[in-house]
């Protein structure tokens, strides 16, 4: 069987496209494309779905152009030495290797490497440019330990809106070891996974994780979760879904059987693209561990930095004598413990490594809290200065850098500012026969004791002396008459 399916290859790979649009029209393929996909596409249909109708319709179409030297020319056995490219498509015989088979187009096969010299003595192919792979974004919660499948575009076989791609693998012992010895994140939740991610089809940079519509993914013989939309309460805002990989694991035959997964989507004019990953997921308090073994910047680094933010420019008419850094998180309000920013961030204020990881654990955002900027965790460092500084400034909640590098807490100046230098006059109600206050516990213990103000005395003393003054300027000039009273004065009270 393998030597068969060896020869109808490298017979396809000698078909013009009219040949190969025969072919694939044969078995209800999509016959459109440029040569190098209906290659694509026939070598996969050889690979995984060669029927013996198949193999007798390939080798009539051969025959039919090469009839002459077909009992001539016997198709070659494939060298020993391939390339990396060209090994998957070699891998269902393999037992000690990982196998991908899919009826996903795969553009990236070295057909000349893999099919040297064949018909009537003309050796290799010419070489054909190569395609650029569609790359996904590295994501820190998930280490990946081997590639299963390589970004892989869906193409759809018919014009229906809702298209089905199948993919077949196996997996090797070796992966099937490590999933089974990793330890359990949850109940039923292996650290080592086999992932499912999906992206759009584009190579010009590495892709975000984003869901076709009408996604549903079915392992074997049973469908997988997939993460629902965020609730919106917002009106006319569509509710945003988190796009995440596709944990399988869980529904797969961990043995040498294979697997096979079918993924069913919306086909409304986005090009997608799906790969299968064998992954270890991190918690937050392992990359925080990380991030303490190879993200602290020494304190002479942040101090220099902080003398490079505040140095006088010739051209600024404004000097900076000093800026403030708050020792409160701005995510949780509480005291910094593991002070961090990403080395992108131009602000000094860090925010805390702690929580700016389980958040991102919870729902991955990446986004700096203080100036609201991307803040990768490949980005992000740990501030040495800092984290000195908060185990020698234990009671302030901010600091301020100085020219020179150096720091001095905020609580000193409020301290200052609340030291009395003045004495303080006491507002307050004497007793019935207008006297003051008698002295407190602190002037009995040699104290001075504050001067207190009266302002409840009677004010009618003051106004018969203004009184009496006013008569006597009169009786110089002239008798004046009598001012009536019609009120007591000693009746009157200011309380």
């Amino acid at each position: 069987m393998a030597a068969e399916l060896v020869e109808a290859k490298n017979m396809v790979m000698s078909f013009r496209v009219s040949d190969l649009q025969m072919l694939l029209g044969f078995v209800g393929r999509s016959k459109s494309g440029l040569k190098h996909e209906l290659v694509t596409r026939a070598l996969q249909l050889v690979q995984f779905d060669c029927s013996p109708e198949v193999f007798k319709k390939i080798k009539e179409l051969y025959e039919t152009r090469y009839a002459k030297k077909s009992s001539e020319a016997a198709p070659p056995q494939p060298q020993p030495h391939r390339s990396p490219e060209a090994l998957p498509i070699h891998s269902s015989y393999d037992r000690g290797s990982s196998v991908a088979r899919t009826s996903l187009s795969t553009p990236n096969i070295d057909y000349p490497v893999l099919y040297g010299k064949y018909l009537n003595g003309l050796g290799r192919l010419p070489p054909k440019a190569v395609k650029p792979e569609v790359r996904l974004v590295k994501l820190p919660f998930y280490t990946t330990l081997d590639e299963l499948l390589k970004p892989t575009e869906l193409v759809p076989q018919n014009n229906e809106k809702l298209q089905e791609s199948p993919c077949i693998f196996a997996l090797t012992p070796r992966q099937v070891e490590l999933i089974r010895n990793s330890r359990e994140l949850q109940p039923g939740v292996k650290s080592v996974q086999v992932v499912l991610r999906i992206c759009y089809t584009d190579t010009s940079s590495p892709q975000e994780d984003q869901y076709p519509p009408n996604i549903a993914v079915k392992v074997n013989h049973s469908y997988c979760s997939v993460p629902g939309y965020y609730p919106s309460n917002k009106p006319g805002v569509e509710p945003k879904r988190p796009c995440r990989p596709i944990n399988l694991t869980h529904l797969m035959y961990l043995s040498a059987a294979t697997n096979r997964i079918t993924v069913t989507w919306g086909n409304y004019g986005k090009s997608y693209s799906v790969g299968l990953y064998l992954v270890r997921q991190m918690t937050s308090a392992e990359l925080l561990q990380r991030l303490k073994t190879i993200g602290i910047k020494h304190p002479e680094l942040c101090k220099a930095l902080v003398k490079e933010k505040l140095r006088l420019d010739p051209d600024s008419e404004i000097a900076t004598t000093g800026v403030r850094v708050s020792l409160i998180c701005p995510l949780v309000k509480m005291r910094l413990s593991v002070p961090c920013r990403a080395e992108t961030c131009a602000h000094l204020q860090c925010f805390d490594a702690v929580f700016y990881l389980q958040m991102n654990e919870k729902k991955p955002t990446w986004m700096c809290p203080v100036c609201d900027k991307p803040a990768p965790y490949d980005q992000l460092i740990i501030d040495g200065l800092l984290s000195k500084i908060l185990t020698e400034c234990e009671d302030a909640d901010e600091i301020e850098y100085l020219v020179d590098g150096s720091w001095c807490p905020i609580r000193a100046e409020k301290e200052r500012s609340c030291s009395p230098q003045c004495p303080i006059l006491v507002l307050g109600s004497s007793d019935v026969n207008g006297m003051p206050p008698p002295p407190n516990a602190n002037g009995e213990n040699g104290k001075a004791a504050a001067d207190v103000v009266d302002l409840t005395l009677d004010s009618s003393s003051s106004e018969e002396e203004e009184e009496e003054e006013e008569e006597e300027d009169d009786d110089d000039e002239g008798p004046q008459p009598k001012r009536r009273c019609s009120y007591e004065k000693g009746l009157v009270s200011a309380c």
